[in-house]
C-alpha cells in the first residue's frame, strides 16, 4: 500500500522552495509572505515556516560547496585547496543532519544576556549552521582548531555536523562581503565583513558583536550582528535578544 503524504505537508514544501510570495504558512502578522525577503533567502535543504509566534528553519546541513570533510565518492568532495599552509584534515566527515532552529518572529533585546553555547548557535542561509568562537570540550580558543577548517573557513565536528566559527568564504565570495548570511537563535540577521564599502572591525560593534540600523532586508532599522576577521568573529558576550531552541 503506498503512503499518503499529508496536503498541509507538499504545500509546505512547496511554497518553501519556491522561496517567493507563495510563502503563506502561519497566520496574521506572521505569513511569511508579510515578512522580510530575509526569510526567502535560505536555500532548498531548508525549510523554513511559522510555528505560532517562531519562525522554524529545518535543514539538513549540508555544505553546498566542495570540502575535504566529504567523502571520495562525493560530487563535492575536494581536497583542500585554501591559503593556510598549517591546514591539517581532522578525522571527521560531513554527515546528513536533523537541525531545527526555532527564533522569534518578532525578535527583541533580552534583559538578561545569555552566553552562546558550544554546538549550533545560527544557520547560514545555505543551511550550514554558525557555531561560536570557542572549540570544544572546554571553551578553548579557536588557535589550533582553525588549522582545521577547509577551504571555505568550515569543518564538521565528530558527528559529522558541518559548521562555520568564522567567515564563510563560499558565501561571501559568492553573496558579497556585505551580504545577509543568516540568523542566529535570538532571530537577529548575521551579515558579512562589510558595511557601505567598509570592512567592520570588532570596534564598530557592541559587546554582542552587533549594531543597529536599517538594511536591505530589513529597512526600518534592526539590531544585526557582523562577522569579522578577529575574535569573537560572529558573537561576542552572548545573544543580544532573546533566545529560541535549537535541536539536532
Amino acid at each position: 500500500m503506498k503512503k499518503l503524504i499529508p496536503l498541509f505537508l507538499i504545500l509546505s514544501i512547496l511554497s518553501c522552495n519556491k522561496k517567493d510570495d507563495s510563502i503563506t504558512q502561519g497566520s496574521g502578522d506572521w505569513e511569511l509572505s508579510k515578512m522580510s525577503d530575509a526569510y526567502r533567502k535560505f536555500s532548498e535543504n531548508v525549510l523554513v515556516y511559522v510555528e505560532n509566534d517562531y519562525i522554524v528553519f529545518e535543514t539538513d546541513n549540508l555544505p553546498d560547496h566542495k570540502s575535504p570533510y566529504y567523502d571520495q565518492n562525493n560530487l563535492l568532495y575536494e581536497e583542500y585547496n585554501g591559503n593556510n599552509s598549517n591546514f591539517r584534515l581532522n578525522p571527521n566527515k560531513i554527515i546528513k543532519q536533523n537541525i531545527v532552529m526555532k527564533v522569534p518572529a518578532d525578535p527583541k533585546e533580552s534583559k538578561t544576556k545569555i552566553a552562546t553555547p558550544l554546538g549550533a548557535i545560527g544557520i547560514a542561509v545555505n543551511g550550514v549552521v554558525f557555531y561560536n568562537q570557542y572549540a570544544g570540550p572546554n571553551n578553548q580558543p579557536l588557535t589550533n582548531e582553525i588549522n582545521s577548517f577547509d577551504q571555505f573557513n568550515g569543518h564538521p565536528q565528530p558527528q559529522g555536523a558541518y559548521h562555520y566559527h568564522i567567515e564563510p568564504l563560499w558565501l561571501t565570495s559568492n553573496l558579497g562581503k556585505d551580504a545577509f548570511l543568516g540568523f542566529l537563535n535570538d532571530g537577529f540577521p548575521v551579515y558579512g565583513p562589510e558595511e557601505s564599502g567598509k570592512e567592520i572591525s570588532n570596534n564598530d560593534l557592541d559587546d554582542y558583536h552587533g549594531h543597529s540600523h536599517e538594511t536591505l532586508e530589513f529597512p526600518n532599522g534592526i539590531y544585526h550582528y557582523h562577522i569579522t576577521k578577529d575574535n569573537p568573529y560572529i558573537n561576542g558576550d552572548g545573544f543580544f535578544g532573546v533566545v529560541g531552541t535549537i535541536s539536532q
